[in-house]
């Protein structure tokens, strides 16, 4: 599969969020990475409903909502009229995980499972079949500008490897989330992540240059 960026609107610029998401939709992000935020899953809140209805004017690119909330099923059709292109749950947040896929795919969107860093890849065992992402976490969540947590590389390989044993590889994407920037994405790109967020090393600075350096780098890693 391809290499996609997601840039994290986490690190952008809240007061001119539209123009944000146009600049790096523009420059060529596939995906608009937009994490919801309950302050009892993880401590922080963030983005909600209106702000995703809001943005989706801005861009056709994938909505890539990333769901840090406490039984996020019960958003799933508020997601879909907001706008929602994928939703990825946490393993950790569903007491009943594969309902709360199924109610996402109901809904004609794609469904993404998320897990911690300290969350053994083995507790996604029965729900691969049911999603079309991975995200693997490389930061604890609920905040940006964290620190790569190195072991997310050897997770990422376990997912891949996973996926390959049920012929998926080429149906579920692999997403890593946290602290990735140009000079470490490649060790999670040849782990096997094909869906890369990035705030920071996006959003600080010249934001098209960076979505470009990114594309490049992608370039350079598949050959």
């Amino acid at each position: 599969m391809k290499t996609i960026l997601a840039p994290s609107l986490l690190a952008a610029d809240f007061g001119k969020l539209g123009q944000e998401v146009r600049e790096v939709a523009a420059a060529g992000a596939e995906f608009i990475h937009i994490d919801v935020m309950d302050g009892m899953f993880v401590p922080s809140i963030s983005f909600g409903l209106p702000v995703i209805k809001s943005l989706r004017p801005f861009t056709d690119k994938v909505f890539d909502v990333h769901m840090m909330v406490e039984e996020p099923g019960r958003y799933a059709e508020a997601m879909k009229e907001a706008g929602a292109d994928l939703v990825c749950v946490h393993q950790e947040a569903c007491c009943h995980l594969d309902r709360t896929l199924h109610q996402i795919r109901d809904l004609g969107m794609k469904a993404g499972v998320a897990i911690n860093p300290a969350t053994p890849v083995s507790t996604l065992e029965w729900a691969l079949e049911q999603v079309d992402l991975v995200l693997v976490m490389s930061v604890n969540p609920g905040f940006g500008g964290q620190k790569w947590i190195p072991y997310a590389k050897e997770k990422i390989r376990q997912v891949r490897e996973r996926l390959c044993a049920l012929g998926l590889e080429e149906q579920v994407r692999i997403e890593v989330d946290g602290g990735i920037n140009q000079e470490n994405v490649r060790e999670a790109v040849e782990a096997g992540a094909n869906v890369i967020v990035a705030g920071s090393a996006v959003f600080a600075g010249d934001r098209t240059a960076n979505v470009k350096g990114f594309l490049k780098k992608f370039e350079m890693i598949e050959g």
